[in-house]
Parts: structure tokens; C-alpha cells; sequence
């Protein structure tokens, strides 16, 4: 009983503190095990956002240390449509608060969950504005490290946004890293072999992985099984559904991205310049679908809050 006492002690103080700050808590949106996200209303902003609250009692020495201040350098420097917008960091001597814009539909693993395998034309409008959104991060010497369907969120008008830049790296183009970062199963075979490779060629692979998994609804290589899947990708051994039709286009697309050798491995310019991606035709934005939160309202604000994927997962 008193530690359930404590823990709603504590939730209220965060509460009065954050209203003195100018925002409303609404709905919890995800949590770890030293953070949390929870969507608010800012008076300064006069519209929702997204709160990340890290308790600085429970996260690691090194994520304080070497992950979160690098994390939120690199958002400073960016100011993109496709990537997730850095609106305010506030800090007390137990919690650090970080202010983003809020993503209301959600990530695009759970766009995918819902629908199964997408239109041509959904996964070309994703995929256009996945791709400006590295090129532009790329710009900038900032690889990711750490893309997934889980990291790219979808505003109210589906929207995408790049976010969870806590394996984010600054490094020149030449740059070579032998740090592990991100998931396996959308981890390029240099990183899974432990040999030292370009950050900025690894984002263009896991890019790779996110296209086809938007194209046929399933992953590309079955992580189950590191030593086989390694082995798989290698031998470039992709394989397609006969119920879903897959254009060739794209299938050539995804093969020139998935392919292992890092030299002749696709880079942004020539993903622009594929035949498949060059099709005009469908700029239209998919149906946007109805918000699964839209009813509650925030402590202290007349806001709904909104869905948002579980984003605290940095260590």
C-alpha cells in the first residue's frame, strides 16, 4: 500500500510541476524502465505535445552521461518536416523533461498491424519522405543507427517523422563505428558481423528493411536465428508472396538497398533516382485514420490526447 501511496504522491508532484511550466499532462503514451512518454498541452505552444520524463534516479550512469546529452545535441541541430521537431528541455535535480512535437497516429509498425501489407502508392508516399528525411539528417554528418518501423512516427495528417535519435551519431562521411546499435532484424550484415562500418551506410539498409516491410507486411530475414539470417543476407536471399503483387520497380529497389556488399550498396542519390521511386503519379497521403485517444482530455487543459509509439527505448 505505501508504495502505491508514493507513486501517486510523486505523479502529483510532477503534475504541479510541469503546470508551473506551462503544461497540462494528458495520457500516458509509453514507458521504460527510467522513462516515460506521456502527451500534455502547452499553454506557451497552445497545442498538444510530447513529453519525455526520464528519471535520472533509475537511468544508467552511461545513458546520463554519453547517450542522452549526445541525443539531444543532435536534435538541436535539426529542422526538418520528416523528422520529429525538439520544442524545449527542462531539467531538475530528479528528472529531465524533454519537449517533442507529438506524432498523433502513432508508428508505422502499428499503421502496418492494422492494414497488413500497403498500397503501392502508400508505400511510395511513405517511403519518398523516409528517404528526404535521411538525406537531410545525412546532410548534417547524423547517421541514426537505430531506424525501424517502431522509430518512424505519423502526424494527424500521416506525416512522417523520424525519431529516437538516442544511437544518433555525428560522423564524417568516411567515419567508421564498431558499436552494436539498434535492432538485429534491421541491422546490416557488416553490424552483425562486429566489422567496423559506415554509420550512414547502415541507416541505408535499415531504410531497405522498413521498405519492404511496408510492401509485403512481413520482415525480409527471419532474426530468430542470427547465424542463419547473416547467412541470408549475404546470398541475397529475398523472397516475395505470390498473393501480394510486388512490382518489379520496387523489387529492384529493394534488392540494390538490401545488397551486402557496402560498395556497390545503394546511397541516397541513387535511391532518389530509381524508376520506382521517380513515379509522380501518387502524392495523395493515405486515409488518415481515426485517433484511438481522442476522447480523453488533459489534467488542467480542455486537450485530447493522442497516440503516440513507446519512445523511451535509448539504452
Amino acid at each position: 500500500m505505501m508504495s502505491l501511496f508514493n507513486s501517486g504522491a510523486s505523479s502529483n508532484v510532477e503534475d504541479a510541476e510541469l503546470r508551473k511550466r506551462g503544461y497540462a499532462l494528458c495520457s500516458e503514451l509509453g514507458s521504460g524502465s527510467y522513462a516515460k512518454v506521456k502527451s500534455a498541452f502547452s499553454e506557451k505552444l497552445t497545442k498538444k505535445v510530447a513529453l519525455k520524463i526520464i528519471d535520472r534516479k533509475k537511468a544508467p550512469r552511461d545513458f546520463q552521461q554519453k547517450f542522452l546529452p549526445r541525443e539531444l545535441e543532435v536534435m538541436k541541430q535539426m529542422a526538418h518536416r520528416n523528422v520529429v521537431e525538439l520544442y524545449e528541455i527542462m531539467a531538475s535535480a530528479e528528472k529531465v523533461y524533454i519537449v517533442m512535437e507529438l506524432a498523433a497516429h502513432g508508428d508505422l509498425l502499428e499503421y502496418i498491424k492494422l492494414r497488413g501489407a500497403l498500397p503501392e502508392k502508400d508505400c511510395r508516399y511513405f517511403f519518398r519522405q523516409l528517404v528526404d528525411g535521411i538525406e537531410y539528417l545525412h546532410s548534417l554528418n547524423i547517421a541514426h543507427r537505430d531506424l525501424k518501423c517502431e522509430n518512424v512516427l505519423l502526424d494527424v495528417n500521416n506525416t512522417l517523422k523520424i525519431s529516437d535519435f538516442g544511437f544518433a551519431k555525428v560522423c564524417a562521411a568516411k567515419d567508421l563505428s564498431d558499436t552494436f546499435c539498434g535492432s538485429a532484424a534491421y541491422a546490416a550484415p557488416e553490424v552483425l558481423r562486429g566489422i567496423p562500418y559506415n554509420p550512414a551506410t547502415y541507416d541505408i539498409w535499415s531504410i531497405g528493411i522498413i521498405l519492404y516491410i511496408m510492401c509485403c507486411g512481413s520482415m525480409p530475414f527471419d532474426d530468430s536465428n542470427m547465424r542463419r539470417m547473416i547467412k541470408e543476407q549475404l546470398s541475397k536471399k529475398l523472397s516475395y508472396s505470390r498473393s501480394k503483387r510486388i512490382c518489379h520497380d520496387v523489387k529492384d529497389l529493394i534488392g540494390a538497398i538490401l545488397e551486402p556488399d557496402v560498395r556497390i550498396r545503394l546511397k541516397v542519390d541513387g535511391i532518389k533516382n530509381s524508376v520506382w521511386l521517380r513515379d509522380k503519379s501518387s502524392y495523395t497521403p493515405p486515409a488518415t485514420p481515426e485517433s484511438k485517444n481522442g476522447g480523453s482530455e488533459c489534467s488542467g487543459a480542455n486537450a485530447s490526447s493522442s497516440k503516440q509509439s513507446d519512445d523511451t527505448n535509448q539504452n
